[in-house]
């Protein structure tokens, strides 16, 4: 009897024991969880139970410096996407042979999205308001109300396609600034982000709209440039014609600036290209070859395509120079702008025993004036006047 209560009262030790282990280990368990792992649990929690789709803000618009002409703007479309777990199983073929039909999109592509285990997937951006407007009517037509979303967009346009683009430069798809002054100044140009957070439970199904947070996109600031659109516009016109008819394989480049102020007013260059359509090749040559071309053949030729050779490429003042010898020259009064006859090109001069031709040497351009020798860029008549103003130091 003695030996059986013994037993009993060791038994029942031991089931202490152990009842008090398996408390103290749950208590251990808790303060790890509750203390150590708190916070990262809390922010995976959060992760889990919400929903977060962006906004994107529209990006400013750029004006030339009138302020009126819009060189530059974003306009309003929708993105479209879903979220798998709220469509309801037997609605995921019709729901992806809809949006692969009213989108023209591969339908296999969009049914396996619309078939993931995942929170949310795009389906396509940037879509006009008119084809999203056809999605609406659809799921009204099919009573389907949730698990498609149709989110505010951005879509940005050129409105004179070509017009300064080396100088305006383009957006990605996300509408980040890639090229130009829209890369230069995409933090004054692109805004904020806004966003719709939503609650969901452990399956990803909404909450209902209560649970809903909307946060607005903070649009981005506008731009003005120095540039004059109606002078770069004749820029580009005359430099098209200039380098076609006297057959400029390289291109060509022009600017023009405001003396008094430094303003640039027109950066032309050619050829140019379409910045609604940045990676449309833009000379027959480079089509004809495009699709022999490797990947990063491919790249190299996009990024000259999109290169401002006019503030990227070194060149050798040349003839620019000449307009500082002439204006010298005439401060110095060593000449004036129309004594006829004053100066003659034979087509060459010889300095210190070396040859230096005229472009024209095979047809000199003979008796001139000093404004004459400027328009015709005439080297010797300026290779002349400077050995004049150093004759003239000399003495």
């Amino acid at each position: 009897m003695q030996s059986t209560n013994i037993k009993r009262k060791k038994r029942l030790r031991n089931i202490l024991f152990i009842s008090f282990m398996i408390c103290f280990l749950l208590i251990v368990r808790v303060g790890t969880i509750q203390f150590i792992q708190g916070s990262e649990l809390q922010a995976m929690a959060y992760s889990q139970q919400t929903l977060n789709r962006k906004i994107n803000p529209k990006r400013g618009t750029i004006y030339d410096s009138t302020g009126k002409n819009i060189l530059a703007v974003s306009a309003s479309v929708e993105t479209i996407s879903v979220t798998p777990n709220n469509i309801k199983e037997e609605d995921k073929e019709k729901v992806a042979r809809a949006m692969s039909d009213i989108f023209e999109l591969d339908y296999e592509t969009v049914l396996k999205k619309v078939n993931k285990n995942s929170s949310i997937e795009t389906i396509v951006k940037k879509v006009e308001k008119e084809d999203a407007d056809k999605l609406r009517i659809w799921m009204k037509e099919n009573n389907i109300i949730t698990g498609i979303n149709i989110d505010e967009d951005t879509k940005r346009y050129y409105p004179y396609a070509t017009l300064a683009s080396h100088i305006i430069g383009f957006t990605g798809s996300d509408n980040q600034g890639l090229e130009g002054i829209e890369s230069r100044y995409d933090d004054i140009l692109k805004g904020s982000t806004g966003k719709i957070l939503k609650l969901t439970d452990a399956t990803g199904t909404d909450l209902g709209e209560e649970g809903e947070d909307y946060i607005s996109a903070v649009d981005g600031n506008d731009l003005i440039l120095s540039i004059d659109m109606t002078i770069q516009s004749i820029a580009e016109k005359y430099l098209k014609e200039a380098c076609i008819d006297n057959k400029c394989t390289d291109g060509g480049n022009i600017i023009i600036t405001n003396p008094k102020t430094g303003d640039i007013l027109a950066m032309a260059g050619y050829p140019n290209y379409d910045l609604n359509n940045p990676y449309q090749i833009n000379t027959d040559e480079l089509s004809y070859v495009w699709d022999s071309l490797s990947s990063s053949e491919k790249s190299t030729e996009l990024q000259q395509m999109w290169r401002n050779k006019a503030i990227s490429d070194t060149y050798e003042p040349g003839s620019v120079f000449k307009l500082v010898t002439a204006s010298t020259a005439l401060e110095e009064g060593l000449t004036d702008t129309d004594n006829q006859g004053e100066f003659s090109c034979t087509g060459s001069i010889n300095i210190a025993g070396t040859r230096i031709k005229c472009w024209r040497y095979y047809r000199p351009h003979g008796s001139q004036s000093l404004r004459q020798a400027l328009m015709n860029s005439c080297n010797p008549v300026f290779i002349g006047l400077r050995s004049k103003n150093r004759s003239r130091e000399i003495l």
